[in-house]
């Protein structure tokens, strides 16, 4: 899987998890959520792949859940019309952790076997 596909991926997976607890729970604008999953695709692909290289994946999933909590809690604080509380918040990292955990663990099992 080259960066491409992995960040497009990685972008949707952030995506529907953030529909689901922004936009349900806080009822936050379909576009603000959008742009949310961006910029947090973004950082947490540079957390990925260019910090945590050779490390074992389990910390740096933590580390990615808290980058997405505290990058919505920063856009609650700046944005007039994004709200996160912190129930949202938890709710929001767990769940991405935990996809993100699912994605790497198909990801590990695509690069030892290609044809899988």
């Amino acid at each position: 899987m080259n960066n491409l596909t992995y960040l497009l991926v990685k972008f949707c997976i952030t995506v529907v998890i953030a529909l689901a607890t922004l936009t349900l729970f806080d009822t936050n604008p379909v576009t603000l959520v959008i742009v949310y999953a961006a910029i947090t695709t973004l950082v947490n692909y540079f957390i990925a792949t260019r910090l945590f290289i050779k490390t074992d994946k389990i910390p740096v999933l933590a580390i990615q859940g808290i980058s997405a909590m505290v990058i919505a809690w920063l856009m609650a604080v700046i944005l007039e019309g994004f709200r996160a509380t912190f129930a949202t918040l938890i709710a929001l990292a767990f769940t991405l952790v935990l996809a993100e955990y699912f994605f790497t663990s198909a990801l590990d099992i695509e690069i030892r076997d290609p044809r899988a």
